[in-house]
């Protein structure tokens, strides 16, 4: 590999994980002072009770983009719903497997046992027999690197309001998801995206993806007793980082998707947005990257082009993974990151407030004040070029 070619990946590296990769929680304490902790994600603030099933799904018509020697695309698929009460075992957070590479991913190992991240309390029960009804559908991408379990607080929200949430993860794009049998595929495009392939490659696929999750949940050939929950007529879709670049594309692609949020990410693939005609979307980001007065990032000329609802808000004192259940769990383990100015309690609670209204009101047609402007109760969030 050339020199520059090496400074090329770090730089795309750096833009696609804008710091998954460094330690982020620079406070971390050494391993012998680590605090014992039972770990908890906040409690959803929807009526339903929410279940959890998880899907090992394969397309079997598309070759895998990153190794096509592969039999087909496996995705995991973590599949939230509005559930009976049923007193079924609480659904797992991640298995210890899982737990222990993204603590290596966030320079954690030995810093806090695997065992606490894996065995965090997450309101679902697995398995739980579904609710009556039938309910919107949104979908969720996470950041490059790093696991759809990333999203789990925000899942089981939406889900706890009355929607079926599908959080994915795409194979050899992460480097700690079990398939089954235990495997735990290598991130191969971690080592490929900036050196013979750029970051669209990562957007498209991952928007072929999430299309093939909704023909799978709203068919009856594998999932018929999912798709029956669900109202294939409102259909949604959200990502962190890169998985919100996912989300537009999606949109750009797939025609049954009706609305999206991107929290964070850039979208890196040209003319983005340009596709989706009236269909509303959101952007929400961290004031230092993704404000109006940052130039280098390419959200000003996506917003331009959308032409339906849309909104545009930055979060003062976020950092990236502030949309993700990461600072919620650091905090609990007495580790924020000092980088980081906004608590990641309040980070949650933006989060949890913006992306539940906004799925509201375009899947449901409940009205939602909050998406109007400023508010006195969210003073962090800046709305820009309404």
């Amino acid at each position: 590999m050339t020199g520059r070619s090496r400074t090329s990946r770090r730089t795309v590296l750096t833009a696609l994980l804008a710091g998954a990769v460094s330690v982020p929680l620079l406070g971390a304490a050494p391993a012998s002072s680590a605090p014992a902790a039972v770990l908890e994600l906040p409690s959803p603030t929807g009526l339903h009770p929410v279940g959890r099933r998880t899907l090992h799904l394969v397309d079997r018509h598309r070759p895998d983009p990153w190794v096509p020697a592969a039999r087909g695309r496996e995705l995991m698929v973590s599949v939230s719903y509005p559930a009976r009460s049923s007193g079924a075992r609480p659904a797992a957070y991640m298995t210890r497997s899982e737990a222990q590479r993204l603590l290596e991913l966030k320079g954690l190992a030995g810093v806090v046992p695997a065992a606490t991240v894996a065995g965090t309390r997450t309101h679902a029960q697995a398995d739980a027999p579904p609710a009556p009804g039938r309910f919107p559908l949104v979908l969720l991408s996470p950041g490059f690197s790093v696991p759809r379990t990333t999203l789990t607080a925000l899942a089981v929200d939406v889900a706890a309001r009355g929607y079926v949430v599908a959080a994915v993860d795409h194979a050899y794009e992460s480097v700690g998801t079990e398939f089954p049998g235990g495997r735990v595929p290598p991130c191969v495009a971690c080592d490929r995206v900036g050196v013979d392939v750029d970051e669209a490659t990562v957007v498209r696929g991952r928007a072929a993806d999430l299309s093939f999750v909704i023909d799978e949940l709203t068919g009856r050939r594998s999932t018929g007793a999912l798709a029956r929950l669900i109202d294939p007529g409102r259909i949604g879709v959200a990502g962190h980082s890169i998985g919100g670049a996912a989300a537009l594309a999606t949109m750009a692609a797939d025609r049954r998707v009706r609305a999206g949020v991107n929290l964070d990410g850039g979208f890196f693939v040209p003319d983005a947005g340009h596709r989706i005609g009236g269909r509303p979307f959101m952007m929400v980001g961290a004031e230092a990257v993704h404000g109006p007065g940052n130039t280098a990032g390419d959200w000003a000329a996506t917003y331009d082009r959308l032409h339906g609802w849309k909104r545009w808000l930055t979060v003062s004192g976020a950092g990236h993974f502030s949309f993700t259940d990461i600072p919620w769990l650091a905090e609990q383990l007495g580790l924020p990151d000092p980088q980081v100015p906004l608590p990641g309690e309040r980070g949650w609670y933006i989060t949890r407030d913006y992306v539940g209204a906004f799925f509201d009101l375009h899947l449901r047609g409940l009205p939602q004040p909050l998406l109007h402007g400023p508010t006195s109760s969210h003073p962090e969030v800046g709305f820009h070029r309404p």
